[in-house]
């Protein structure tokens, strides 16, 4: 038996347990996922929380969050004066609300509102991921009850450019300050489909919608389109049909399940919180002072603060400085980490240990090129040397 035919074994015994033995699928899964059957959308679910780990429990898991899911579209994805056709105000049997209506608790106030943060997820999710085409593309399973609305549900439609302009929306301090968190994203933005059919960035745009109206006092903020867009793909690339059809619900869950570990990145008045941001980065330089004292000083002496390179490193889980099947594996070993970002901040760390020569010879423009846009590399390496941090001694370089 070849070696990757006995890992794969390794993963399918493990997962054929009653009661999955977590801690050795994190083992496992430390060490990368084999990117073959329903590995990978079944270990993640495990290692993100949506499933438990008695074996018995899955379907009925899923049954349930995928019908709540399915709620979820049917009362928040729908204008206001169509809810209120479809359903008349139970009270007084009359539509009450008014399109102008400026109340707190006007479904009509609440729409537009929606509108500002959507018009920002909608900008976002016709960029995702370029390195490859999947978002472009249509999914196999569009969602019945929005594609056959006569446009009804289909969510870009109330943000196209004709009734809303960009310059109009401000963010308005939902979270992260405003650097250049974005870089990886298309020149040219994603058409929508036909009625009938959707692609791949509209089911994301839904997610990423109901997230929002389900998280009011977090809301969307710009870089959580790169959180979602990996586990989506993954999701929806389960080579099992019957999987593959609730990639949509089963992401919103992954993806919710996620966000309530790095929350704390998106929220600016966390920035100072244990998880928050500003205190990650504090982590990772002092990670970086024990490890290498000479590159340490050297950043220090440029004052190229980590807040330049790590701030989109962290925030993002690297979402943004390696191609998206590198991604993939990177997030193989940090889901699996029980400290979960302890080692994200360790790869952060091998990253620049690698550039070491480069950096220690560079200028103070040149090195922030170089860690904005991180150098082409083969992605076992960078992990590797994450590793050997978790074992070597620390040491100073004189």
């Amino acid at each position: 038996m070849s070696v990757f035919k006995a890992r794969v074994k390794e993963f399918e015994d493990a997962l054929a347990e009653n009661e999955i033995d977590l801690s050795y699928l994190r083992q496992l899964c430390f060490n990368g996922i084999p990117d073959v059957k329903s590995l990978r959308p079944r270990c993640w679910k495990l290692l993100l929380g949506y499933l438990g780990t008695n074996r018995e429990s899955w379907n009925e898991t899923l049954t349930k969050k995928r019908a709540l899911y399915r709620q979820f579209i049917e009362e928040l994805v729908l204008p206001p004066g169509l809810k209120e056709a479809h359903a008349l105000d139970a009270r007084n049997g009359c539509l009450n609300d008014h399109p102008l209506s400026e109340g707190a608790e006007s479904a009509w106030n609440i729409f537009f509102n929606d509108n500002e943060f959507l018009l920002q997820i909608d900008k976002d999710v016709r960029r995702l991921c370029p390195d490859i085409s999947f978002f472009q593309q249509p999914t196999e399973y569009p969602c019945d009850i929005v594609v056959n609305s006569n446009g009804e549900r289909r969510l870009h439609q109330r943000v196209v450019p004709s009734v809303l302009k960009a310059a109009n929306v401000e963010r308005k301090g939902l979270g992260i300050m405003k650097i250049n968190l974005i870089t990886k994203r298309s020149e040219e933005t994603y058409e929508a489909m036909e009625e009938g059919q959707e692609a791949h960035w509209e089911v994301v745009q839904r997610i990423l919608f109901l997230y929002a109206k389900l998280n009011p006092g977090q809301s969307y903020v710009q870089g959580m389109n790169e959180i979602v867009g990996p586990i989506y793909y993954v999701m929806a690339s389960d080579p099992d049909p019957d999987y593959r059809e609730h990639a949509e619900a089963d992401c919103f869950f992954c993806f919710t399940a996620l966000m309530a570990e790095v929350r704390d990145f998106f929220i600016k008045t966390l920035d100072d919180s244990e998880g928050g941001i500003k205190n990650m980065m504090k982590r990772l330089s002092q990670m970086l002072q024990e490890r290498d004292l000479q590159i340490y000083e050297h950043l220090k002496s440029q004052e190229l603060h980590p807040q330049y390179y790590s701030f989109r490193w962290i925030s993002l889980i690297l979402s943004q400085e390696f191609p998206l099947p590198d991604v993939v594996r990177i997030w193989d070993s940090v889901f699996s980490d029980e400290q979960r970002f302890q080692f994200l901040l360790k790869i952060c760390c091998a990253m620049i240990l690698i550039q070491r020569d480069q950096i220690l010879q560079n200028d103070f423009a040149s090195n922030v090129k170089l860690l904005q846009n991180y150098p082409f590399m083969d992605i076992n390496v960078v992990l590797s040397k994450a590793v050997s941090l978790s074992y070597e001694n620390c040491f100073h370089t004189h």
